[in-house]
């Protein structure tokens, strides 16, 4: 039951991304509003199907991109993995952790597709990638990744909810 609450959380994360967060942009840089979600869902300490939302994501996020599915998949399941490592060392900062998460994710993601592009042979500059597109991208991200940690923060005690003490 748990991991069937990620389909319809992370078709609508994908879908309001092609159809709204996309739209909004910072110079040439787009949040990436999937990719702050399974940060932020990562992040929770109660979850334990983080790794299920990060490849239910990666192939909605490589089914509607223009990049091989690959790329999306192996950032998210990096960015999971940083989420974990990070809630088990920083457990008392977690916005702190997000901001960490969402920042080092967004790189990666972007790294990842500018070496994919540049094997396949366009001819892209990187500093103007990185200047253009990925700190604006980075900002986008930091600024949408209170309130996404928020809601996913609440979603996690509706899913996992505290057992109760009598």
């Amino acid at each position: 039951m748990r991991q069937l609450i990620s389909i319809p959380v992370l078709v609508l994360a994908v879908i309001l991304q092609s159809a709204v967060v996309s739209r909004v942009t910072l110079l040439s840089g787009a949040a990436d509003l999937p990719l702050v979600v399974l940060a932020a869902w990562a992040l929770q300490e109660q979850v334990d199907t983080a790794w299920h939302w990060a490849l239910a994501a990666g192939g909605l996020a490589g089914f509607v991109s223009g990049m091989p599915i690959v790329v999306p998949l192996f950032a998210y399941l990096l960015v999971v993995l940083i989420a974990q490592v990070l809630q088990r060392r920083v457990w008392q900062a977690p916005l702190l952790a997000m901001f960490v998460v969402t920042f080092i994710g967004t790189l990666l993601l972007h790294l990842l597709s500018l070496g994919f592009l540049r094997l396949g042979g366009i001819p892209l500059q990187v500093p103007d990638v990185l200047g253009l597109i990925t700190l604006p991208a980075v900002l986008l991200n930091l600024l949408i990744a209170i309130p996404v940690f928020a809601v996913m923060r609440d979603l996690a005690v509706w899913v996992y909810p505290l057992p109760e003490v009598l």
